[in-house]
Parts: C-alpha cells; sequence; structure tokens
C-alpha cells in the first residue's frame, strides 16, 4: 500500500468539535468532506479503518461506514482494493453541489488576476529568446534577473550583490527548500499562529517539533511573548510574514523586527521572512521596508519574494536573498531535485521590471477599492461579525463571534461560493472563529460573493445547514 496513511488519532484532532443537532453520520462526512477540500488532507491520503476511527470517536462502526458511504458517493472518497478508503477529489461530481447552485464564486483563494502588463512582457521575452537558446538550465537564475532583483532590494535600502539571490519556480519552492535544507527530524521550528498552511505543513512533514507564537489581526505580535518563546526553545528555524501577514493582514512594527533579530542572533535561529506581500501597500503610511534592514544585531536572515502574488499566480518565479554561502548550499541541494527556472519566465519577469512599479501602484488601487468594500458590505449585513482595518495584503481575517467556520464554509456551497475555512491556517482545530475573506477579485465581483455569504451565514443561524 502505497498511499500515505492517516492515524485515527491524528483526524480526530483535525476533526474538532464537528458534532452537531444533525444525524451524526452525515456531520462526520461533512467535516471530513471539508478537510479533503481544503487540503487539510491530502488527497491520496488513506483514511482510517472503520473500526478504528470508531474506537477513537466513540461511535457505532455502523455510523463510520455511513460516513464513508456518503464521501464516496459525493466524490471525495474511493474505495481502492488493498488500500481501504482514500481521499480522492472527483472533479466531475463537485462541479454542482447535492441540492445547491454550481460552484461559481470563489473566496478561498487569495490571488489577484493577471496584470495587464503581462501580455507585452511575455511577447517581448519570446522576442528575446532566440539569444539564450544555447544556454542549459541553470539551478541559480539568470545573471540580468539576479542583478534586476538584488537592484529592487538595494533601492529599497537594503544592500545586495546578484549572488546574493537564487531564481526559484515560486515562493512554495523556495520556501521548501530552505526548510529541507535547514531542518533536521526533531529540530524546533518557530511559526506564527495563523500561518500560511503550507508552511506548517512543510516544517511538520520533515519532522520538526513546531513551536506557534500568535498573531492577530487588531494587535499583531507580542514582541515580549515573541522574544521569550525564542529564548525558551531555541528554534533551529523561524518562518514569519513580517508584512501584511497572512491571513491576518497585520504588520510588525521596527521595534518588533529589532526585538526578533536581537534574540534570534542570540539563540543562532535562522529566519525565513516571507515578503511575498510585503509590496502590496494600499495605505500604510511608511513605504515597504526590507525585513534585513532593521537587523542591527547580525541575525541570519532569509528572504523569500515573488511575483505570483503582485503580477499572476500563473507566473511561477520566485527567489531567495541570503547570503553568498548559503546560496551555493542551496544550489547544490536544488540540482539533486530540479533543474532550474524556466528562462521564458525569467525573461517575462526581467520585462515586467522594467514597469513594476507601475503595477504596484496598480495593485495598491485595486485592493484598496475591494477592501473598502467589504468593510462597507459585511458591518451592515452581518453587523455582529469583527472586521478588521487592513491597510495592504490580500486578505481580512474576519472575526465570526463563535466557532462556525466550518460548518459556513460548507453552508456555503450551497450558495455556489467557496471559502477557506479558519482552521486551514491554524493547528490542531484552531481559528473556527475566523474566516479569511479575500480582497482580491474586483470589486463588483467580492460584492456578490459576500452576498451569497451573507445568505449562507443566516442558513446557519435558521439551522439550514
Amino acid at each position: 500500500m502505497n498511499d500515505p496513511a492517516l492515524p485515527a488519532r491524528t483526524l480526530a484532532v483535525l476533526l474538532g468539535e464537528w458534532r452537531g443537532s444533525g444525524i451524526a453520520y452525515r456531520a462526520l462526512a461533512d467535516r471530513i468532506r471539508l478537510l479533503i477540500l481544503d487540503g487539510r488532507v491530502p488527497s491520496g491520503t488513506r483514511l482510517p479503518a472503520e473500526r478504528e476511527l470508531a474506537e477513537r470517536l466513540h461511535l457505532s462502526r455502523a455510523t463510520i461506514s455511513a460516513a464513508y458511504r456518503d464521501l464516496r458517493e459525493r466524490g471525495v472518497l474511493e474505495s481502492v482494493r488493498g488500500s481501504g478508503s482514500v481521499a480522492r477529489i472527483n472533479p466531475a461530481r463537485l462541479a454542482r453541489e447535492p441540492g445547491g447552485r454550481p460552484v461559481l464564486l470563489d473566496l478561498a483563494r487569495a490571488s489577484l488576476p493577471a496584470a495587464p502588463q503581462l501580455p507585452e512582457a511575455a511577447l517581448a521575452a519570446a522576442r528575446a529568446l532566440p539569444r539564450y537558446l544555447d544556454a542549459d538550465s541553470d539551478p541559480v537564475g539568470l545573471p540580468e534577473l539576479r542583478a534586476a532583483i538584488a537592484a529592487r532590494y538595494v533601492a529599497a535600502g537594503l544592500p545586495t550583490k546578484p549572488d546574493q539571490i537564487m531564481v526559484t519556480v515560486g515562493a512554495q519552492h523556495a520556501i521548501g527548500m530552505v526548510t529541507r535544507l535547514l531542518l533536521a527530524r526533531g529540530d524546533r521550528a518557530l511559526i506564527e499562529h495563523p500561518s500560511y498552511p503550507y508552511a506548517h505543513d512543510t516544517m511538520r512533514s520533515l519532522g520538526a517539533r513546531v513551536v506557534a507564537v500568535p498573531v492577530t489581526a487588531e494587535e499583531g505580535w507580542d514582541t515580549a511573548e515573541f522574544v521569550r518563546t525564542l529564548e525558551r526553545t531555541s528554534p533551529a528555524l523561524a518562518y514569519l510574514m513580517p508584512d501584511f501577514h497572512n491571513p491576518t493582514g497585520a504588520s510588525m512594527s521596527r521595534e518588533t523586527r529589532q526585538a526578533v533579530c536581537a534574540a534570534s542572533a542570540r539563540q543562532g535561529t535562522v529566519l525565513l521572512i516571507d515578503e511575498t506581500t510585503a509590496e502590496l501597500n494600499i495605505d500604510r503610511p511608511e513605504p515597504p521596508r526590507p525585513f534585513a534592514v532593521d537587523n542591527l544585531s547580525g541575525a541570519e536572515i532569509i528572504t523569500v519574494g515573488t511575483v505570483g502574488k503582485t503580477v499572476w499566480g500563473g507566473i511561477r518565479l520566485g527567489w531567495v536573498r541570503a547570503e553568498a554561502g548559503t546560496i551555493r548550499r542551496l544550489v547544490a541541494a536544488r540540482s539533486r531535485s530540479d533543474l532550474g527556472t524556466s528562462i521564458l519566465e525569467q525573461l517575462t519577469v526581467l520585462e515586467l521590471f522594467r514597469d513594476y512599479d507601475a503595477i504596484i501602484a496598480l495593485r495598491g488601487r485595486q485592493l484598496g477599492d475591494t477592501r473598502d468594500a467589504v468593510e462597507s458590505f459585511l458591518p451592515e449585513w452581518l453587523p455582529e461579525w469583527s472586521v478588521p482595518h487592513v491597510h495592504g495584503g490580500l486578505a481580512i481575517w474576519v472575526g465570526l463571534g463563535r466557532p462556525e467556520s466550518s460548518r459556513l464554509t460548507l453552508a456555503a456551497r450551497r450558495h455556489g461560493l467557496l471559502l477557506s475555512a479558519g482552521p486551514r491556517f491554524g493547528a490542531d482545530g484552531a481559528f473556527e472563529r475566523f474566516l479569511r475573506i479575500p480582497i482580491t477579485s474586483p470589486r463588483e465581483v467580492t460584492e456578490t460573493a459576500l452576498r451569497a455569504l451573507a445568505a449562507s451565514w443566516r442558513d446557519l443561524e435558521e439551522g439550514a445547514s
């Protein structure tokens, strides 16, 4: 059996408080289905045997059997000979929810539409491509693009040389390479809570002992608690998103940055700084400032960036900024898994950098327009919700007032709306009281989605879900 197995105790933790007032097997099936749809139970994972899960949840085996049957009928579970029940999404069955509308509105992903400058940049890159046809793949990236990325850091106040840059296949690729290079099984790794799900999943998959520090939309980071946690646990690596944090939207103060750098330098902790959203400013007074500018203590900092959040998610290109020796180690490790980043995409990004400031300015206006719509719509239609003001980034971390995020996510599908439940960004079922609402779609599309969201919430209040 090659499918990875999910222990019953792990599934029980992921399920959280799933029991409602309805039929037990349907409530259980609904919650497992959500875990599969939002990726907390990856496709291809073998679910626990019926008897094992029944014992863990203190249910009858008949209830578990009925729940698994429901999941198979609804296109998220397969019975595989010799492997038991395996999570496997069938897109054809998911195209329309039972008894509901087609799924047309997506508030699960926080991604902007392609920048208008992209087509012309791609054409210019294609015209330049013949000059590179004799070149082989390069795991570090085109020298011209590395120089252009370094120049942007220099302009932002952070001295950087091209040999401190490695071009990657997006930010996720970069985060994965860095964590694999620096973390060994049993190492402690610090991460914000909530946080970007991929970073947490990657650290766990490497066998790291994850230490969480809280971040809130209203208060951001508690500096003293953050420093105490670093000093108490001495993590090998700390993953942070200090600008327009995903999902809370918070930004770290300069004083906190300096304190974190000082504590990390004392403990020997490497800081992996995710700046993929740092330039998505709407109306924050101060201009973007690389985290490493405030490193007055000599902490080791590795920074990740991307054009996937600013230009288009379909351009799979990111980068790592680090000391030249770390870049060489990353290149050596990379050569064992992939051969480099697409030359055509690198040339496209090089063209886009000629007009990159205009792209960033446009993104700020687009995000601001949709943010304003969300901040005016939700208090009127859902006054019991808490809607924090964000100065930039891709989403708003909304407080629901009660732990209903997963149930709301399921109810929303009946209105043709896709959501990411709050626990997707936490661990062990946390954040059922929160929902991430992206501000990346055009205003009119978002308003339509918010109406469906309000109708879904009314369904919960009326007991229709």
